[in-house]
């Protein structure tokens, strides 16, 4: 091993980002922020991390973007494959295992991802936060990223399980928006996205727009 390869797993420092999921009576809804950060630097302000992945199955993405892309895009074959074989949507249980196999089997060069695979499916909507090696968890309420423990305090005192998504949205951009103001690794803007039988949708701009006055008016 060379000296850069002995250096790099202690010198490498990742940041940035916020993302949430929660789980509503009708469905799941997704956010992220759209700072793209490399160390102190912005590289990008309206970076994607909301990813959708079919027409009931989409994933929010933290960590390295090269890394957590490449983990999407074999989720999307494998729900596409199954789609057409089998004639129904991969259910959400299956992709989150699929995302979990993929980063399992590269633990000892990991990509450097942090994964919420959400939808809905004929059992209801779920979802599930998968780490770099692979450790699946199926939560109600998570959050992902340096600005995680902001969007968390906020979740943990708006959420409440058996709301629906109309009750729900504002809490989760809230979220995004507190941890907006108080992570600088976090900002710019968000994104927001709903699962429910009716299928993916996002939040329009306008709409996001009124969100974002809205709570910041109130900081």
């Amino acid at each position: 091993m060379n000296k850069l390869s002995q250096e790099q797993p202690n010198n490498a420092t990742y940041h940035g980002t916020t993302t949430v999921g929660l789980v509503c009576s009708d469905g799941v809804i997704l956010a992220t922020d759209t700072r793209v950060t490399a160390g102190g630097f912005i590289a990008h302000k309206r970076g994607k991390k909301l990813l959708q992945v079919s027409d009931n199955l989409a994933v929010t993405i933290s960590g390295g973007v090269a890394d957590a892309q490449n983990v999407i895009d074999t989720l999307k074959y494998y729900s596409r494959s199954y789609q057409i074989e089998k004639g129904v949507p991969l259910p959400v249980k299956s992709a989150a295992r699929i995302v979990s196999n993929i980063l399992f089997s590269s633990r000892y060069y990991p990509y450097i991802a942090v994964v919420i695979v959400g939808g809905y499916d004929k059992v209801g909507g779920s979802i599930y936060n998968l780490d770099f090696f692979g450790s699946v968890l199926k939560e109600n309420v998570t959050s992902t990223g340096s600005g995680s423990p902001v969007a968390l305090g906020v979740l943990e005192e708006g959420y409440q399980k058996g709301m629906t998504v109309a009750k729900a949205l504002p809490v989760a951009a809230n979220a995004i928006i507190a941890a907006m103001r108080r992570n600088v690794y976090t900002g710019d803007h968000f994104d927001i996205a709903i699962i429910d039988k009716s299928g993916f949708r996002e939040v329009s701009e306008q709409d996001k727009d009124k969100l974002l006055a809205h709570f910041s008016d109130r900081s």
